[in-house]
Order: structure tokens, then sequence, then C-alpha cells
């Protein structure tokens, strides 16, 4: 049993090429996803009665599929987490982000049969299935590599995206009190103001609320310079972010697998 396990773990985590059968479990998956995602864009279509059987019968199969490889992955988390007692280990994998892409992946299928929803609810609950495209991420290194970069570097992002979020509830006060008495219809309230921050701050600016006084055109004009300088921000962290990367990973084997849970090299 416990080289059947392990075979099991080693065909669920990325492969190498030369390991055919891996490899091709891995495609496998992945084509699986992809047709699921298009199954998810096609529903927003008019369909042929015909081809409604054949779609619902596709997810029915992946569903099983997702579940499967779903709890193996619980089953053999004793490997990925070596140092934890198995009880341990399936419960640290089972809070771990790309396990619980997993289970919001599959959820959509199952809540109908314990809760009743109307269909509209249904509908956005099916929405859920989308985040089996996250799970790409376990065989494409480059998405990997993003991931990585974006957990390493989390708190600088936190604080960067926190003085952001200061300077938006700041200038929506600030646009609010300078602008409601000129233009009350537009500016009746702080969340206009914030919407019309947010739109600035993101150099969108989509021309549905804007200020015609001149300080709320000078208070404007600040915080749109602002707002180009504080979102320059994030992405100098992550540009660092993969330096740092790549630093780390030079002089190891090309080939060499890590895993994308915790990072460790995979045997």
């Amino acid at each position: 049993m416990y080289a059947v396990k392990k075979k099991v773990f080693q065909l669920l985590q990325p492969s190498k090429f030369e390991d055919r059968i891996s490899h091709m479990v891995d495609l496998f998956l992945m084509g699986l996803i992809l047709l699921n995602v298009a199954v998810v864009f096609a529903y927003t279509f008019p369909l042929p009665d015909q081809v409604l059987p054949f779609m619902k019968t596709l997810e029915d199969v992946s569903i099983v599929i997702f579940s499967l490889e779903y709890f193996l992955r619980v089953w053999t988390a004793d490997f990925l987490y070596p140092d934890y007692t198995p009880g341990s280990a399936r419960l640290r994998y089972l809070v771990s982000p790309m396990a619980l892409i997993d289970l919001l992946s599959i959820i959509p299928f199952y809540l109908p049969m314990l809760f009743p929803f109307d269909l509209k609810v249904l509908r956005s609950v099916r929405l859920l299935r989308l985040f089996q495209i996250f799970k790409l991420t376990r065989y494409t290194s480059s998405l990997f590599s993003i991931l990585h970069v974006v957990k390493r570097k989390a708190s600088q992002l936190i604080s960067s995206m926190a003085v952001v979020l200061i300077l938006i509830l700041i200038s929506s006060l600030l646009m609010y009190n300078v602008e409601n008495a000129a233009q009350p219809e537009v500016f009746n309230n702080a969340f206009c103001g914030m919407w019309w921050a947010i739109s600035t701050l993101t150099t969108v600016g989509y021309g549905d609320i804007y200020p015609i006084t001149a300080l709320g055109k000078l208070i404007g004009s600040i915080i749109a310079l602002l707002g180009i300088i504080l979102l320059a921000i994030p992405t100098a962290i992550i540009s660092s972010g993969f330096i740092e990367l790549g630093k780390h990973y030079d002089g190891r084997d090309t080939e060499t697998h890590y895993c994308p849970h915790c990072g460790k090299k995979l045997h």
C-alpha cells in the first residue's frame, strides 16, 4: 500500500518530461481544466438543445475526476509534508491555497444537493468553477513563479496597498466636502467620492464623475499624480521579487520540479 500511495503522489505532482505516465496525467488534467472553463463560457451563449446533454455529461465526468484528484491529494499529503504526522500533513494541505482552489472548483456541483437554490443563485454559484483555471499553476512554472513572488512579497504589497487605501479614503472625503455644494447630484455622499478617487488613482478616468470647482480640480490633479507614484510601488516590489527569485534558483537543476504548495524540491 505504501508503494501504491507513493506512486499516486508522484503521478499527481508536476512531472519531469521523461516520466511519460506522469506527464500524460498532467496534460490530461490541464486539458480537462481548459475544457471546463470553455464550457462555463459556452453557457453564456444560446446553445442547441442537442449540445446541452453532452455538456452536462462532460461536467459530471469532470467533477468526478476532480473530486477523485482532490481526495487523492489529501490522502497523499504526508508525502508532501514528510516532517508532519499524517493527520497534521492532511490538515495543513487542506488549508493550503491550492487545496482551497481545488475545493472551490468542485463544491458548486455538490451544493445544490445539500441546499435548495433558485436558478439565478445556482448560476452564480456555478461561476466558482472558474477557479479551476488556477489549478493550472501546478503545471506551469511561469504561473507558479508569479504566485511564489507574490507570496514572498505579501507583507510589502499589503503595506503599499494600505497606503493606497488610506489615500482613497482621504481623497474621497476631501472631494465630497469640496464638490458637494457645487454638484450635490453627483457627489451626493462619500461613496461617490470614493468611486471618483479609485478611477482617478488607477488613471482610468471614466468621466462619469469629476470636479468642477477650482479647488476640486487642484485636489484632483494632486491625487492623480500621487496615484501614478503610489501605484508604481507594487510594480517595483514584484520586480525585485522576480530578481530575488532568479538569484534563488540560479545554479539549480532546471529539470528539477518544486512543489507548488511549499516550494520544496520534488524527488
